[in-house]
C-alpha cells in the first residue's frame, strides 16, 4: 500500500465464490479480519443483536489492519459512517471484512463491510453492516505521530 494521502479507489465488493465459510477476502480486496457468533446474552429488547454490540466489533475490526501498518499503538478518532443494513440475530456467524481507503501522515482509514451467514440448513448470506472508520498512531503519550515509511 503506498504512502499517500489519496484515497484508494474502490473496488466492486462481491464475495469470491464458495461459502462463506471459506473465502479469505473479498473481491473488492476486502481481508477478513475478524469472525464471531453473538450469544443470547447480546440482544436487545426485540430479539436482535444490540446495535452497540455491532459497533464495537466493527471498531475492532477495523483496527486489525492499521494496527499492522502503524506498527503500533493506534487510536479509534472517528466513525465517519455507519450503516445497519440487516439485523443480526443469534446464532448468525458473522464476518468482519476491512480494507484500507485512505493513508495520510498519522491516520489511517478503514472501509469494513460486516456479512451474516444464517440457516445453515438453507444458507443465506447477507451484508447486514458497513462503515468508515479513522484510526491514528499515537504514541507512548497518546500524542499522534508519524506512519512508519512502507517498508520501514
Amino acid at each position: 500500500m503506498p504512502h499517500a494521502t489519496s484515497p484508494v479507489e474502490p473496488a466492486s465488493t462481491t464475495l469470491h465464490s464458495g461459502p462463506l465459510t471459506g473465502p479469505m477476502s473479498l473481491s473488492n480486496g476486502a481481508e477478513l479480519v475478524l469472525r464471531v457468533m453473538p450469544l443470547p446474552a447480546d440482544v436487545n429488547g426485540n430479539g436482535d443483536i444490540f446495535g452497540g454490540w455491532l459497533m464495537a466489533q466493527v471498531d475492532l475490526a477495523g483496527a486489525v489492519l492499521p494496527s499492522r501498518i502503524a506498527k503500533g499503538r493506534i487510536a479509534t478518532v472517528a466513525v465517519n459512517e455507519f450503516v445497519f443494513k440487516q439485523p443480526v440475530s443469534v446464532g448468525d456467524l458473522v464476518s468482519f471484512y476491512a480494507r484500507v481507503v485512505r493513508i495520510g501522515t498519522t491516520s489511517i482509514t478503514v472501509h469494513v463491510e460486516v456479512y451474516a451467514e444464517r440457516n445453515p440448513a438453507n444458507l443465506q448470506v447477507v451484508r447486514v453492516t458497513e462503515a468508515n472508520l479513522t484510526y491514528v498512531a499515537i504514541d507512548g503519550s497518546g500524542k499522534p505521530r508519524p506512519l512508519p515509511r512502507p517498508g520501514s
